[in-house]
């Protein structure tokens, strides 16, 4: 866990989220700002920083994947968009590694 990091406050407990699944490696929950009627972030309950630092650990890149699958599983979704930002010029905000995961509306393409 880092020290300051919302999202290992959120892994611990000490900061309130609404969960959406919880593995031994992964941790998903609603966004607070969602950006599409269904918007959850998947996280490694590992700290990373980035997806460069997602890539150098195998087990919670799969542990990661392994959420997001279970996400559009357990929530029905038939249609859903994975972003992962990198950096505060792409949009990243929390520098714990997160997928977002985007359904229940038309999402068009390209993005942002």
């Amino acid at each position: 866990m880092a020290e300051n990091c919302l999202f290992c406050g959120i892994v611990s407990g000490d900061v309130p989220a609404t969960v959406v699944h919880d593995s031994d490696g992964a941790l998903a929950f609603a966004d607070v700002t969602p950006k599409a009627p269904t918007h959850v972030l998947v996280i490694p309950k590992k700290h990373l920083t980035d997806i460069g630092d997602l890539a150098s650990d195998p087990e919670a890149a799969a542990a990661v994947v392994a959420g997001i699958s279970a996400v559009a599983r357990e929530l029905k979704l038939e249609s859903y968009r994975t972003v992962f930002n990198t950096g505060p010029g792409a949009g990243q905000t929390v520098f714990h590694v997160h997928a977002h995961v985007l359904a229940g509306r038309d999402l068009g393409w390209p993005p942002g």
